[in-house]
């Protein structure tokens, strides 16, 4: 992610002017930063685990959406666009411009990405109430890291291997790891 030209907005101006924009671009406490492109292989596995989520959650009351789609943490006053989420709220299946009660959020990593993943925007995403579990996909280490949300608002982790099946334990949904990493070389 890298800064945009010094652009600063409120919330209601950047979101009118986002939706001209040909790039996608974040905003943070009033900056906005332009996204990068994906590599194929981050496409791929986002497309993998979405499809996952799209056929498990049919004909229930929760929807899967994709990258495209964002994400409000007010309590931040920002606007991500996470690579997957899940959302079991009525509120947010009527949204046009973006989610405000994620259940599952899935970010896929990426070399320039990784650590803001891991730190400021797992920060901010722990502000949401509704979330429930942050996944991380480690492509290079063929690795799916689960945060999992417990009592007194702790975070545990669990890790799942190559040699694994993956639990989406907010969803009740177990994955295969060559789901996860299918058509990926």
């Amino acid at each position: 992610m890298q800064a945009a030209e010094k652009i600063v907005f409120d919330s209601q101006e950047y979101l009118a002017w986002e939706e001209l924009q040909e790039q996608k671009h974040e905003f943070i406490k009033g900056e906005v930063f332009a996204m990068g492109s994906a590599r194929r292989e981050h496409v791929v596995v986002a497309g993998n685990i979405f499809s996952v989520l799209k056929q498990h959650l049919r004909g229930s009351p929760c929807q899967a959406y994709i990258s495209d789609m964002k994400l409000r943490v007010e309590q931040e006053d920002a606007y991500y666009y996470p690579d997957i989420m899940v959302s079991c709220d009525k509120e947010d299946h009527k949204a046009e411009q973006y989610l405000s009660s994620p259940l599952l959020i899935v970010e896929v990593l990426s070399d320039s990405t990784e650590a803001y993943d891991r730190g400021a925007k797992f920060a901010a995403y722990r502000q949401l109430v509704s979330l429930k579990e942050y996944v991380l996909i480690d492509m290079t280490a063929r690795r799916v890291e689960c945060f999992r949300r417990a009592e007194n608002n702790d975070w545990l982790l669990h890790v799942t291997d190559s040699e694994e099946n993956c639990d989406f334990v907010s969803l009740e949904l177990t994955v295969a790891m060559d789901d996860v990493f299918e058509d990926i070389g």
